[in-house]
């Protein structure tokens, strides 16, 4: 018997149909649950049942899909599922009354709690050995085709089977929760403080396996001097290799750390919760709620999140997004952030942190204000949409895949955009003088230094002007490069906390890496995508000219 199971969420195999199949083949009885999401896929199907999954906690909602489903000629059973979140809140539903208004059999089950399962069998096993079919009370529904009709229905079947709970004792402890979360004056201080513990921990938790790996690092480079001779291929292998990826390859802990986190907040439905907060700020720059999605996922990775922004249906609103999103922290540049602050900025690391963010956030904001104002994207702004998912508890394994997609992306690049980012700084680091020591006739030096008057108002001397250079097709290059130019130590290399500062801003600002601008080239243009780099190097030049100027003056 194949059983159609409709009303799951999208998303994964249900806990649910999968809870029904495990019983089933435990009893032999032949059943076979198919997921389907939409349904025109039940028509053209030889299905002896239909089951749809209602949700207790939104009953009017999911109900309204039943006189879709309903057919003469199908036999149909309803499960209220996860019931026992309705028990929580002290309301009672009349499962009898409801039968009988609606005319189908109906069952209440929790997976959760392995409450129903069985009966639930039961009843489907019975709906399919029925002859005949049955008149339901709400198949006349189906011709009119009216939402309000249906809608009018399902509440008037409710008002009679559902018995509330007095004052707010119908909310939840996770509503509850959730109200406080949402609240207007307490959503955003309370978003500040736990992105602040997020950063605190990625610091403390990962600082000890963070030296554990500088510090076998240097111990393989200590052993391959005592036993390579001494050589361009040495030098290449030890100076460049080992100390160039051993650098980046050092902050895989925190990335570890830092994705968990922000995994457990998609997956629990607070991110959304995020971008709710900041919903009526997007509505003052001109922009939608949801446009703050992809600005979200631009912490994880620019180039997915500018392809997330395809969701956003508004043209214009579309590609303001895309715009915005190389203003948020990418993975990538994590692991310069905390080169420095762990360096420069010993008792505020947490804080520090979370200004890049911050300042990443607010001047994408005013960008996004001013071009509002452009002919390019002026328009009225669309209205807010209220609905949130809902809370729900991570699974372990969702948590670990999300880990490892990061640590698996992050990898990749060690292995190659790198790898050979550190042979080729090493190179024109050791060449023509073939001595590491006289870096004044490098290369690199010459190459430094022709940039150098550029960023000199910026407090960066040819050095640091030559690891953003090498940041352009990876920002994690630029820790390797530092480790290759500085053998380790940014703290006696002329770094103040000040310039160290300025330019975390410069690495903030200036445009990312060369895959984002070809992801954007091809979602948004060409034009734009040039637009980008050119605004983006003269903004992070004007914001890190301000703070180094103003900073020395104090």
């Amino acid at each position: 018997m194949k059983i159609a199971v409709i009303g799951l969420p999208q998303s994964g195999k249900s806990s649910l149909s999968s809870a029904l199949q495990t019983l089933a083949d435990k009893g032999k009885n032949g059943m076979q649950f198919v997921e389907v999401h939409n349904p025109d896929e039940l028509h053209g199907h030889a299905f002896d049942a239909v089951l749809q999954v209602v949700d207790s906690t939104r009953l009017e909602d999911s109900l309204l899909l039943t006189p879709h489903i309903i057919d003469e000629e199908e036999k149909i059973v309803i499960a209220i599922g996860r019931y026992d979140l309705l028990q929580q809140t002290d309301h009672s539903l009349d499962i009898p009354k409801l039968q009988e208004l609606i005319g189908v059999p109906t069952c209440r089950v929790s997976v959760r709690k392995n409450y129903g399962l069985e009966e639930c069998l039961g009843i489907l096993r019975e709906t399919t050995q029925r002859e005949g079919t049955t008149a339901h009370p709400i198949y006349h529904l189906r011709d009119q085709q009216d939402e309000a009709t249906y809608r009018a229905y399902v509440h008037g079947v409710l008002t009679q089977t559902l018995t509330h709970a007095p004052d707010d004792a119908h909310q939840t402890r996770l509503e509850k929760i959730d109200k406080v979360l949402t609240n207007p004056w307490l959503g955003f201080p309370i978003m500040m403080a736990i992105l602040y513990f997020v950063f605190w921990c990625t610091f403390m938790l990962g600082a000890y396996p963070q030296d554990w790996i500088e510090t076998g690092i240097d111990w393989l480079c200590e052993l391959c001097r005592a036993h390579m001779a001494e050589g361009w291929l040495s030098s290449l292998f030890i100076d460049g290799v080992l100390k160039g990826v051993g650098a980046v390859l050092a902050f895989l802990p925190n990335i570890i750390i830092l994705f968990f986190f922000i995994s457990l907040m998609e997956d629990s439905g607070y991110m959304a919760r995020e971008a709710y907060i900041m919903d009526t700020i997007m509505h003052r720059v001109g922009l939608h709620g949801r446009s703050f999605v992809p600005m979200l996922m631009g912490f994880g990775c620019n180039v997915p999140a500018i392809m997330a922004a395809r969701d956003i249906q508004n043209p214009k609103d579309r590609v303001l997004t895309m715009l915005m999103v190389p203003f948020m922290s990418c993975s990538a540049r994590l692991p310069v952030y905390m080169l420095f602050v762990d360096t420069f900025f010993e008792r505020h690391k947490a804080l520090v942190m979370i200004s890049m963010y911050v300042i990443g956030i607010s001047l994408s904001v005013l960008f996004a204000i001013i071009m509002k104002r452009t002919r390019w994207f002026r328009q009225e702004h669309e209205d807010s949409v209220n609905e949130l998912p809902e809370f729900r508890l991570p699974k372990a394994r969702n948590t670990a895949a999300h880990i490892w997609e990061r640590v698996a992306d992050y990898l990749q690049k060690i292995c190659t955009v790198i790898l050979w980012a550190s042979i080729i700084i090493w190179a024109l680091e050791y060449f023509p003088s073939q001595d590491l020591n006289d870096l004044e006739h490098s290369y690199l030096a010459a190459i430094g230094k022709a940039v150098s008057p550029l960023m000199e108002p910026l407090g960066f001397d040819w050095k640091m002007s030559v690891c953003l250079l090498t940041g352009l097709p990876a920002k994690e290059a630029i820790v390797s490069t530092l480790a290759i130019l500085y053998g380790g130590d940014i703290s006696a290399a002329g770094f103040t906390p000040l310039t160290a500062f300025s330019f975390m801003l410069f690495v903030l600002l200036y445009f990312p890496c060369f895959a984002t601008i070809a992801t954007l080239r091809h979602e948004a243009g060409k034009g734009w995508a040039w637009f980008t780099v050119f605004h983006s190097l003269a903004l992070a030049w004007l914001v890190s000219f301000i703070v180094y100027q103003i900073g020395s003056l104090l």
